[in-house]
């Protein structure tokens, strides 16, 4: 099977269905011309006039003309630049896209995609390296996908275009040079499906985004000490994959949820409560959670490689719910 990057498999689910579906458009702060500044749209350069479209600096307008143009029957695809600057659109999203359905009664569907890079990088410092998903998991009204391989990364977005709700897509800024297979037929991945990357039978690793990255170095280094780690892509968070995650925790009896969001009151706290409610006998040990510190981002790289985790932070988790082996 070909291999592609991940920013190529974006590309290329936008080609697709920009091809079948003229009512799809994207326009977001230097994608016309640049192709996005990570290089998501580099494909899509002169291929489609007036679809793929540059937008002043003003992310309240953007998100909510995105609004407005669902209503009316288009499909917008708004990109945020930076997922830090989402917040400078909040009003827009938080109290009118994400509300309009239920305002409505179901009567209004919102074909609308919102998406863009989050995650830390070199050195971009605290307004420019946030992993915020946590906050859209917490508040109802969008489905909320996190996709870690350029399969992932694919599969989930050109179901992404094809939803009647709002979506928001968090694409990691390290990800998006990495390398991976994908097949050149058509197919699409539904939301709720987690994705096992590797199986193993000692502690189960519930991860997105570049941490199942990290998960997976833990696992491979962890190895050789002989312990067995199964390592669970989540892939989505609203909706997540309840059942996996507990059939997995059923299998190996320990659990460790990693993320590069903050600890405190990451979207780990939601996997962990409803892991030891819904089965908490089958629990040797007690749930471990690795997150950054609770500070922003420094600029300064060996500031920031303490604060947010890595490999190292998970296998330390897992040898912690082992019981310190």
């Amino acid at each position: 099977m070909r291999e592609i990057t991940f920013s190529e498999a974006l590309g290329e689910a936008m080609y697709e269905e920009m091809s079948k579906d003229p009512t799809i458009f994207t326009y977001g702060e230097d994608i016309a011309k640049q192709g996005g500044i990570f290089g998501a749209y580099k494909s899509l350069l002169g291929k489609f006039p007036n679809r793929v479209i540059d937008t002043p600096i003003s992310e309240e307008v953007i998100f909510g003309s995105a609004l407005g143009a669902a209503l009316a029957g288009m499909r917008p695809v708004a990109e945020f630049h930076f997922a830090d600057f989402l917040f400078t659109g909040m009003t827009a999203i938080a109290n009118q896209i994400m509300k309009f359905r239920y305002m409505t009664g179901g009567q209004a569907k919102l074909h609308l995609v919102l998406r863009g890079p989050d995650g830390i990088s070199k050195s971009a410092a605290a307004q420019h390296s946030e992993s915020i998903e946590t906050i859209f998991m917490h508040i109802p009204g969008i489905k909320v996908i996190v996709p870690s391989t350029p399969y992932d990364m694919k599969g989930l977005f050109k179901t992404a275009l094809k939803s009647d709700d709002p979506v928001i897509c968090f694409e990691h800024k390290m990800l998006y040079g990495l390398k991976g297979p994908v097949p050149e037929e058509e197919y699409y991945i539904p939301f709720g499906q987690a994705d096992i990357k590797k199986e193993g039978k000692d502690v189960t690793v519930v991860s997105t985004s570049r941490m199942v990255h990290e998960s997976l170095k833990a696992a491979k280094n962890l190895e050789k000490e002989g312990i067995s780690v199964e390592v669970l892509d989540l892939r989505t968070l609203v909706p997540w994959d309840r059942e996996k995650v507990l059939e997995s925790v059923k299998k190996t009896h320990r659990l460790v949820i990693a993320h590069e969001t903050w600890k405190r009151a990451g979207w780990s706290s939601e996997i962990a409560f409803t892991v030891q409610r819904e089965a908490f006998d089958y629990l040797d040990a007690p749930i471990e959670k690795v997150g950054a510190y609770n500070v922003h981002i420094p600029f300064s790289p060996p500031l920031q490689d303490f604060v947010v985790p890595d490999h190292t932070d998970v296998e330390k988790a897992v040898k912690n719910v082992l019981g310190g082996i």
